[in-house]
């Protein structure tokens, strides 16, 4: 039996990394049988469909909007998880990931037994934040609920004593905390200085007898 470990989302962009995180601390602290893959997805999408394939029990660790006070967990298991994925998705990667695995589920390889771990998000926008405390504080509980389904596999961790090497030592939370400007001196939530320098030019739309069309698309998915 193969069992997936995966999370998925985009640290940068404040709770919106709390899978990936997930997966930091479960490399850093935890041992698992040769069986077990523990995997940052990060945004992956598509190129996520071999492992999933794979996969006889798949756990996906993400942020999800379940309309539920920030910093509540919350899990949805089997045929519900590509069903919610779809009408609550955030960003990009969740329609990535619902599409993931109906590829797979068409290919003919869909694991067995399917668990989605999700936290309702404080913070979406933050770019370069990091986690926001209800959220972080959430990161060994959504553990100790993976763990506890795993038992009913005959699945169990061994907890390490000293951290393990990360799989990309940039997923280090702490080095990127430590790292990153203060929102002083690189506001993250969109920084007005930008129209002040000297490099930019603020021009109005130019008339055109040309048809023109207008289109304002944030790449996180939100139009």
């Amino acid at each position: 039996m193969n069992i997936l470990l995966l999370g998925i989302g985009n640290v940068l962009w404040a709770d919106e990394g709390f899978g990936v995180r997930v997966i930091e601390r479960l490399q850093k602290d935890y041992r698992f049988p040769d069986q077990v893959k523990v995997m940052d997805g990060g945004t992956q999408g598509v190129y996520l469909v071999e492992h999933v394939q794979a996969a006889d029990v798949l756990i996906v660790f993400d942020a999800i909007d379940y309309d539920l006070p920030p910093g509540t967990l919350k899990r949805i298991a089997n045929d519900d998880v590509p069903n919610f994925l779809g009408a609550k998705k955030m960003s990009l990667h969740q329609t990535g990931f619902q599409e993931v695995l109906a590829m797979a589920q068409m290919l003919g390889s869909y694991p067995q037994h399917l668990l989605l771990i999700g936290v309702q998000p404080e913070e979406l926008d933050d770019y370069g934040g990091s986690l926001r405390p209800q959220v972080k504080a959430q990161i060994q509980p959504a553990i100790d609920m993976a763990l506890s389904y795993l038992q009913a596999f005959g699945i169990s961790a061994e907890i390490t004593d000293a951290d393990a090497d990360l799989s990309d030592p940039v997923l280090n939370i702490q080095r990127y905390e430590q790292e990153r400007p203060t929102a002083d001196a690189a506001c993250r939530i969109g920084d007005d200085r930008v129209l002040q320098t000297e490099g930019f030019e603020l021009r109005l739309p130019q008339p055109t007898d040309q048809r023109t069309v207008q289109v304002d698309v944030d790449y996180r998915g939100k139009y």
